[in-house]
């Protein structure tokens, strides 16, 4: 049985994530989304409610858990005696960090390598911080995340903005 970890900040899920997702369940048997704790982020949403959107966003899915984990991946790779390191590519910009980390992460425990997934080409554009600014803005952002996540994200703006007209 092969486990693969799939890691992200999740802030918050997109549909680039869940495609990433399914496309690691179809290969691996079984595949575990870390939801990260980084203190180096500055998340907009909480662990507790990164968690809540990953795990309605993936609960459809075959085959995925989902976690949060808040040390280094290496770590949760060995205590869940996973194998491989899910990591999405959307664009040769993305590659650089990408390619430091997995050596990094090798460096750490080289029984876990990282295997790399690119996204269908309707996500290849779309990441978190680009779906966030859209909501805060009152965008519609229905083709990027799924509708919980929409509502999560609508509702996190509304309580802003009606905190900041105080």
């Amino acid at each position: 049985m092969s486990t693969a970890l799939y890691p992200g900040t999740f802030d918050p899920i997109t549909f680039g994530h869940i495609d990433i997702a399914v496309r690691a369940s179809q290969i691996f048997s079984r595949v575990i989304a870390v939801v990260a704790q980084n203190p180096g982020k500055n998340p907009l949403f909480s662990v507790k409610e990164r968690l809540d959107m990953v795990r309605e966003s993936l609960k459809d899915v075959p085959r995925i858990e989902v976690i949060s984990y808040g040390g280094l991946i290496v770590n949760c790779v060995r205590e869940h005696k996973a194998t491989v390191i899910i990591r999405g590519l959307r664009a040769l910009t993305d590659f650089e960090y990408e390619f430091q980390m997995a050596y990094t992460n090798r460096k750490l425990f080289d029984a876990a390598e990282t295997v790399f997934l690119m996204p269908s080409a309707r996500y290849t554009y779309l990441n978190s911080t680009m779906v966030k600014q859209i909501a805060r803005f009152g965008g519609d952002i229905g083709n990027f995340v799924p509708e919980y996540v929409r509502e999560q994200l609508l509702g996190r703006f509304a309580s802003d903005s009606s905190d900041s007209a105080v």
